[in-house]
């Protein structure tokens, strides 16, 4: 429980971090990255996969580019479902989708070493 709070928290403050590096993303605050933070957590457990299962044959296509799409999609989606949240365009959300999944890659990779340290 305590790694899925510090991972939401985490990224709440890597979504501060694109907002402030990215002029295409805006947050009113840290509760807006909070719940924005959250809102795409959702959005990429529960709408993500279906997506990718959908557009499977263009993914395919475009040698798996379009996944950067679908990225994109989740980001701005969350944009429109978040009070706080603005993401500018299609291209601001691409762009803010890709620093937030570099940011969430660092941020498991942290908690992984973190966490698992323990278990040896």
């Amino acid at each position: 429980m305590a790694k899925i709070l510090l991972k939401w928290l985490l990224s709440a403050t890597a979504l501060m971090a694109v907002a402030y590096l990215y002029s295409g993303v805006e947050l009113s605050g840290f509760a807006a990255a909070l719940w924005a933070a959250l809102i795409i957590g959702l959005l990429n457990s529960l709408v993500r996969p279906v997506l990718l299962v959908l557009t499977l044959p263009i993914t395919v296509v475009t040698l798996g580019l379009f996944f950067f799409v679908i990225n994109a999609l989740m980001f701005y989606a969350a944009s429109g479902l978040s009070a706080g949240f603005e993401v500018r365009s299609f291209g601001a959300a691409l762009v803010g989708s890709l620093l937030y999944s570099i940011a969430g890659l660092l941020i498991d990779s942290a908690l992984e070493g973190v966490f698992d340290s323990g278990r040896r």
